[in-house]
């Protein structure tokens, strides 16, 4: 993964503990956040934290591992909605463990869980769950004071040629206007890379099939227009 040498040693001695108390005690899980977001795109960003995807099932179970590994419960620090995800932290590190979505629009299935790509960290080989699934959980998050919509053009642009776009849009199910209004962002910052997706993308969610310039793949003044900073890997 991008994130491999970047981590400092007190941040992975605490997600080594947790890693392997979960491996012994038998709990199936996948790897989310800036981890599983810098295998698909080349972008890390050390948020200083670690997200384990679990099955809803086995949440007490993973508690319990945490606990075994030293880890205390944040809420005692501050509070958090509990319906969807446990907060843990140890030495200024933090390892969530989460088994639905914020907005209890999905929980998580073995899909996120066993489908996803394997990668080495730090000579741990990890799963991470699929970008299908990172992708649909993002399109949801357009808050306030957070938007993980960056992340969201991002993976279109890293992975939009791998991706399965059907089983996308069948999870969104109503809420394809939201991958919709994604993809007219993305065509719009950019035009080239657009060749990269299916043709049949575009015609299913009623979206005119872009005729991409050859150069270049992401237009720079559009990109400065949002942001200074680099966007794409």
């Amino acid at each position: 993964m991008g994130a491999a040498g970047v981590i400092p040693d007190e941040q992975w001695k605490v997600y080594q503990r947790v890693i392997r108390e979960a491996r012994a005690g038998g709990i199936p899980f996948a790897l989310g956040g800036a981890f599983a977001f810098a295998n698909f795109t080349g972008l890390w960003r050390d948020t200083k934290d670690l997200d384990l995807y679990i099955l809803p099932k086995d949440r007490a179970a993973m508690i319990e591992v945490l606990s075994r590994a030293g880890m205390r419960d944040y809420y005692e620090r501050l509070p958090y909605d509990r319906n969807w995800i446990y907060r843990s932290y140890s030495e200024g590190t933090i390892v969530d463990i989460i088994w639905a979505m914020a907005n209890q629009r999905a929980v998580v299935d073995e899909t996120w869980i066993f489908q996803g790509p394997e990668a080495g960290l730090n000579g741990e080989r990890l799963r991470a769950i699929p970008p299908e699934e990172m992708l649909w959980a993002k399109l949801y998050i357009v808050q306030r004071d957070r938007c993980d919509w960056p992340d969201v053009l991002n993976l279109i642009y890293a992975k939009g040629d791998t991706l399965d776009w059907d089983r996308v849009i069948a999870n969104l199910g109503p809420d394809a206007p939201l991958l919709k209004s994604a993809l007219e962002v993305f065509g719009w910052l950019a035009p080239g890379r657009t060749r990269a997706l299916p043709r049949r993308l575009w015609e299913r969610l009623g979206l005119p099939v872009p005729e991409p310039p050859r150069e270049p793949e992401a237009d720079p003044a559009r990109v400065r227009l949002l942001d200074s900073r680099p966007w794409f890997a």
